[in-house]
């Protein structure tokens, strides 16, 4: 039987190669994720048993794999098994598989050895995130934060203290996020990217090391184009967020909220604006008819989202 959060009571985890309890899924005190954050990891939306946009997932973890020089431990086809009999085993429907691979223990603690280790890969489900019913009435807060973080937030890593410490600090005032600003200009959110509205125009900042290439991010960017809403990559100040009609936080698990207020300052006239409204439930139909399982290495599907 599924939980509310479409999680079944008994949940089971991957670790290397082998589907596990929760209670007996353990990896060493000697792995480099644990001791030196030395891994990456990926969060891919299912809906209804089928992943959605699982190439451009695979794709992201294949990039941030080799920007550590960490071996990718699985082919496309490969990952596409696990992550399908993983979902099926935690009983299918929606829900979010995270993916984590590591460059593995060694037999002690040091910050580099030549000497190769065997990657660790560990894998679970988790809920999606449906947006209440208030979300279109109230949307959501957030704060404005500098932002600490290396500059290769590019690289899709477990090295999340700054993005963890931001959370804290929006929870502390009763906000859902915290946007980031580096430089006088928004890069993106603790968990999510940021899309503002300014007289009809969707803009988002664009892409370099300072910022995640969010998978649902590029979907929103899709998705408007095929509906004929014009939208952009450019940099986005700080004056410009918060002189924006709306701002929106996209994440695989969220996709598309409203932001109400920055701090102190309300995002329009402090509500969900009309573009969001028009465009979140199309996205999220869009969403469900663009899932399914592709023989990744087929050539012919290579086009398809």
């Amino acid at each position: 039987m599924n939980t509310s959060a479409g999680q079944p009571a008994q949940a089971l985890v991957h670790v290397n190669g082998q589907l596990l309890p929760r209670a007996e899924a353990t990896i060493s005190v000697f792995d480099r994720g644990f001791l030196f954050a030395d891994s990456v990891y990926e969060v891919i939306p299912v809906y209804q048993g089928a992943a959605f946009r699982l190439r451009q997932h695979l794709a992201r973890l294949d990039r941030s794999l080799g920007e550590l020089a960490i071996p990718n431990p699985h082919s496309n086809d490969e990952w596409s098994e696990l992550i399908r009999e993983l979902a099926e085993a935690n009983g299918g429907g929606d829900l979010s598989i995270y993916l984590q691979v590591t460059r593995g223990a060694p037999e002690w603690r040091e910050h580099w050895r030549d000497a190769p280790t065997q990657c660790t890969v560990v894998a679970f489900t988790g809920g999606l995130h449906p947006q209440p019913a208030s979300l279109a009435e109230h949307g959501v807060r957030t704060i404005l934060r500098n932002d600490p973080r290396w500059r290769r937030c590019d690289i899709k890593a477990t090295a999340l203290l700054p993005n963890v410490l931001a959370r804290r600090e929006a929870a502390a005032a009763d906000a859902f996020e915290a946007i980031f600003v580096r430089d006088g200009y928004v890069t993106e959110g603790a968990a999510a990217n940021v899309f503002i509205v300014s007289d009809g125009l969707v803009s988002t900042p664009p892409l370099d090391n300072t910022l995640l290439p969010g998978v649902t991010r590029d979907a929103v960017l899709d998705f408007l184009r095929q509906t004929g809403r014009e939208c952009i990559q450019r940099p986005v100040s700080r004056e410009t967020l918060l002189e924006a009609d709306e701002v929106w936080l996209t994440s695989s698990t969220r996709e598309i909220l409203p932001v109400t207020w920055i701090d102190d300052h309300p995002v329009g006239a402090g509500r969900p604006g009309p573009v969001w409204a028009d465009a979140q439930p199309g996205f999220s139909n869009w969403v469900r008819e663009q899932t399914g399982w592709l023989p990744l290495t087929d050539p012919a599907q290579m086009d398809r989202p």
